[in-house]
């Protein structure tokens, strides 16, 4: 069963070692965490329904208050703060599972004739508030495309599956994998998100160097809007005008509900494993980390943490005396203090694995870098996914966790997150705290690469106290992103958290043009109000 207010299933947990805690006092204090509300107190707050779907869709529909609470929040820090504090502002009115393209077309022209919000709903890990019911007075509708979760067809000769729009990563994968096929995204919503919503947001797998972000993987597929049916169909290329999957990719469900998702897949690979590097300084791993991908060095997967996120996480193993043995060793071949980790993957045929991994080891060689084989990358192969439910026992411990993310060009990216880093450890100085605060470099292109960081911070002494510090530290380092030639997402959308600073990247035309396309598919905003443009 998934938690009702927080990450994934509720009956796992990601244990904080004990020295994780000493690490974190030493470095922010000790926290005091919060009282959460209990499911059964937030449902009773809920309001009566303001919708009555008649017998037609009655049975596609839920007014159940438990179904409301379940889809009324995403993932992001704010969303957390609400489900724990019980102070959820709006729950949507009832929530919708349709099972095909015909039950969504009768929602929509439900929508339509009531002048009812609807909201599509994958696997609720938006991070930005794409989910989110806004208050503006009128009846919403969440439609969750859960049932539509199933691979419908499968050319091995091209190489495109095609699946509906709700599957999650996992059934994604296993369905392909009984064909010997795999599409290969993998973000760290894998377990939870949705094909559709990867899409919708415009995703990027850890993969990424090997499969593509899903602007590559995503062929065509078939949306339903309010205008009609948009179907997609599947070119290798095209140079017929622009694209309309462009228009699609990233629309967050401003220009209609995506149904079904064709993907370009590849075979199984025949061999796939994960190594460590230990850099002595940042100068040096990120140099390497360039000339890696400039040399189009065939990896799968490329991080490289800086020096704070390298020692977090070793601090963080657990096993100390196997740490200390590592740091040991480390030191006596140079890389002791201010060391960087970078973790590569190699994926494909066992020759192909072989030559990337020497010429991987050569560059990473030239740059001072320690390799240290498979087993660190082992431990972070069998944990990218639960990474997330750390955030659960940070709670319990009275710490709030978030992240920031972004790209830029290389010739900015120390400018770029030594910025981000310094607005977010000063951020709550006047308040006598600290945070703690990590970066990892997480995609990697030619032209520059993603900024990822993560922030730690006592929880205040109230839940709106906790939130206003969230929100200091957000805004001001959103703004400092945006003004600094960094994009306001690489991977986790705009929705409702990030369109305010959606302007300056894109500029008045590029808004008129987006704000445009969304009218003309949804003339009277009743698609996902106040989502991608405000």
């Amino acid at each position: 069963m998934r938690r009702w207010n927080g990450w994934g299933d509720e009956t796992f947990n990601l244990a904080m070692p004990e020295q994780g805690h000493d690490f974190l006092a030493s470095k922010i204090g000790t926290g005091r965490p919060l009282t959460n509300a209990t499911l059964e107190s937030v449902c009773a707050t809920v309001p009566e329904t303001r919708l009555t779907p008649g017998p037609e869709l009655d049975a596609l529909i839920d007014t159940s208050p438990e179904a409301r609470v379940r889809h009324a929040r995403g993932q992001s820090l704010a969303d957390w703060l609400a489900m724990r504090s019980g102070d959820y502002g709006v729950f949507p009115d009832a929530v919708a599972y349709p099972s095909s393209n015909q039950d969504v077309r009768k929602l929509l022209a439900w929508a339509a004739e009531q002048k009812i919000n609807l909201i599509p709903y994958g696997g609720g890990t938006s991070v930005a508030g794409h989910i989110n019911p806004v208050d503006n007075g009128t009846p919403v509708l969440t439609v969750d495309l859960g049932k539509m979760n199933r691979l419908m067809d499968l050319d091995t000769d091209s190489q495109i599956a095609t699946f509906g729009a709700g599957t999650p990563g996992p059934l994604v994968e296993s369905q392909l994998r009984a064909h010997g096929f795999t599409l290969g995204h993998f973000p760290q919503s894998f377990e939870l998100s949705t094909i559709g919503g990867w899409v919708a947001s415009r995703s990027s797998g850890q993969q990424s160097l090997r499969y593509g972000r899903i602007e590559q993987l995503f062929a065509g597929g078939r949306i339903e809007t309010l205008q009609g049916t948009l179907t997609l169909p599947t070119f290798p290329a095209s140079s017929a005008g622009p694209d309309i999957r462009e228009m699609v990719l990233g629309s967050e469900g401003r220009i209609g509900l995506i149904t079904e998702v064709k993907v370009r897949i590849t075979r199984l690979p025949e061999h796939e494993s994960f190594h460590v590097v230990f850099f002595p300084d940042w100068e040096t791993a990120r140099t390497a980390s360039r000339k890696l991908v400039q040399n189009r060095t065939q990896l799968s997967m490329l991080r490289l943490s800086n020096a704070m996120e390298t020692e977090t996480q070793l601090a963080l193993a657990g096993h100390p005396r196997l740490i200390g043995m590592l740091e040991r060793y480390l030191s006596l071949r140079g890389a002791g203090t201010g060391k960087c980790m970078m973790t590569f993957g190699v994926t494909g045929s066992h020759r192909q694995c072989r030559n990337a991994l020497l010429e991987a080891r050569s560059i990473c060689k030239a740059h001072k870098g320690v390799y240290t084989g498979t087993r660190l990358g082992d431990k972070w192969a069998a944990k990218r996914f639960s990474m997330p439910y750390l955030r659960e026992a940070l709670w319990q411990m009275g710490y709030a966790v978030d992240t920031l993310e972004t790209a830029t060009d290389w010739d900015n990216v120390d400018n770029l997150s030594g910025l981000i880093e310094t607005s977010l450890r000063e951020g709550l100085k006047d308040k006598q705290e600290n945070t703690h605060v990590f970066t990892h470099l997480s995609h990697f292109y030619s032209q520059g690469c993603s900024i990822y960081t993560t922030y730690v911070f006592r929880v205040g002494d109230s839940y709106d106290e906790t939130l206003a510090r969230w929100q200091r530290l957000k805004t001001s380092t959103s703004e400092l992103i945006v003004n600094n030639r960094g994009t306001i997402s690489h991977q986790h959308g705009v929705g409702k958290d990030h369109a305010p600073y959606l302007p300056v990247e894109k500029g008045e035309l590029g808004m008129l043009a987006i704000r445009s396309l969304c009218n003309t598919f949804d003339p009277d905003a009743i698609l996902n109000p106040k989502t991608l443009v405000e």
